[in-house]
């Protein structure tokens, strides 16, 4: 039922109140600014619900006919920008009926007839949701093919690779790119799990006990595309688990970005010379006039704080909540929307920058030196039958006596290198080869070129694999 209040100002609930809320109740709690993103799921959502009520004899078939054409309009509206929101629109679902009674006059007050805006809004969040996952998935992989393409297009530039921030071992840039595309690969699995999560159905759960009418749950699901019904009312309105499990998804997906950015950020500095960014995503500054600045990677390494923190708030707010639907819930939508919208700038910024992105390998060679091939030496002992940990203790004393004499490792004499160990001979000087070390580490997943090509083949496997259509089965579905 619907009560009026200040002249015809429509709400969907009020019968037993004398006054109306508070202006400032109002301004808390009206979510219309934000959730109206949501019209389209709401429609659809109310189009499945009058098809249930016709066939459990509720509606007859003219009513039926009557909102669904009214409802098409509604949506029009909202599709067209049209849509012109009144003081008493203090949701979605109130301006989708208020439009819908403008519209068709008094068969709108049947419609609500067996729901409530908890089940509704559950319904329409998760369908609004998998829509916005249709359409990361493919900005996830357009991203990882740029990566792929970039990656073998430049099979034979070494660099020097890093750990603790310090230069390691030689690698292929290419194998350096790739661990970026497998963080991604295992970002897109996680969303194909959690969507099947999403698609479940809470549409008939009414405000918390379900529906005495006899509404067929499982058609109604699957004219909305869902894997089934939700199987306990109480726990359809209350669930937010789906949200929380994509904010986190989003929180993690945002570290591997963050993560790509800030070595871009390094490597892209002078200090480094490793790669240029196309102007295109470069700024400059209002008062030095050399300056190109990263500010794409910089905003994208920056949105990882409130990433998580948009986590972290639902977690908290959903923690200390008693059963059953509570409005504490409608902090749910911003973080969630804008959760998306930056997911959706980033990943074809992210496609494009590194698309567009210049490999400087000079700069790379240039920065290799003979300390990063130290453990190749010890490898050159340890096939003369010399232990491991024997090995690597006589290179770490022939690097002590090269930074000594202030030279590199591949100045030292024949003598000076026997001095400090007997299996030392003339072929050590071999095993100073960037080139060499890097072809040598030929093992599945090492960066070789032929592992490196290897990957990159498995690579595209991958994102055939993972363009191909969810398939929903209802008895993986996991509430």
């Amino acid at each position: 039922m619907t009560a009026l209040h200040e002249g015809t100002t429509m709400t969907l609930w009020g019968g037993c109140f004398d006054v109306p809320p508070d202006v400032l109740l109002r301004q808390l709690g009206d979510s219309l600014p934000f959730d109206r993103r949501l019209a389209s799921a709401d429609v659809r959502g109310s189009i499945a619900h009058a098809a249930a009520l016709k066939d459990a004899g509720v509606l007859d078939a003219t009513e039926h006919d009557t909102l669904v054409a009214g409802l098409e309009e509604v949506a029009a509206a909202f599709a067209a920008g049209t849509f012109e929101p009144a003081p008493g629109d203090e949701d979605i679902h109130t301006a989708v009926e208020r439009l819908l009674t403008e519209k068709v006059g008094p068969p709108a007050g049947k419609l609500h007839t067996g729901r409530s805006r908890n089940d509704q809004v559950a319904t329409d969040l998760r369908l609004y949701l998998l829509d916005e996952i249709a359409d990361l998935g493919p900005a996830l992989a357009a991203l990882q093919r740029a990566i792929v393409a970039k990656a073998e297009s430049h099979l034979s530039v070494v660099m020097p690779g890093y750990t603790h921030a310090r230069r390691a071992q030689p690698i292929l840039f290419s194998h350096w790119l790739l661990s970026h595309f497998w963080k991604l690969a295992r970002d897109t699995e996680r969303l194909t799990e959690l969507t099947r999560r999403v698609a479940v159905c809470p549409l008939g759960s009414g405000a918390l006990a379900g529906t005495p009418y006899p509404i067929d749950r499982d058609a109604v699901a699957a004219a909305l595309g869902f894997v089934g019904p939700s199987e306990n009312s109480l726990d359809a309105v209350e669930d937010r688990d789906f949200v929380v499990e994509f904010l986190t998804w989003a929180a993690l997906l945002q570290v591997h970005l963050s993560g790509l950015a800030e070595t871009l950020i390094m490597w892209s500095s002078e200090s480094f010379g490793f790669v240029e960014l196309s102007d295109a995503y470069a700024t400059g500054s209002s008062l030095m006039p050399q300056k190109r600045n990263p500010d794409s990677l910089e905003l994208v390494r920056g949105k990882a704080g409130r990433m998580i923190g948009h986590a972290t708030a639902l977690l908290c707010t959903l923690k200390g909540l008693p059963s059953g639907y509570n409005k504490d819930l409608q902090e749910d939508k911003e973080a969630l929307f804008d959760s998306i919208d930056t997911l959706k700038l980033e990943l074809p910024l992210m496609a494009g920058l590194i698309r567009t992105l210049k490999v400087r390998a000079a700069h790379m060679a240039a920065a290799r030196d003979d300390a990063l091939l130290a453990t190749d030496l010890a490898d050159v002992l340890v096939k003369k039958g010399v232990p491991f940990r024997e090995a690597h203790a006589a290179v770490g004393s022939v690097v002590r006596r090269a930074e000594r004499e202030g030279v590199p490792l591949t100045r030292l004499d024949l003598s000076s290198y026997q001095a400090i160990h007997p299996a030392f001979d003339a072929d050590l000087y071999d095993a100073f080869d960037a080139h060499r070390s890097v072809a040598a580490r030929a093992a599945r997943g090492g960066t070789a070129p032929d592992a490196v090509r290897c990957q990159i083949e498995f690579a595209e496997a991958e994102l055939r694999r993972a363009s191909q259509p969810i398939e929903f089965n209802r008895k993986e579905s996991v509430q």
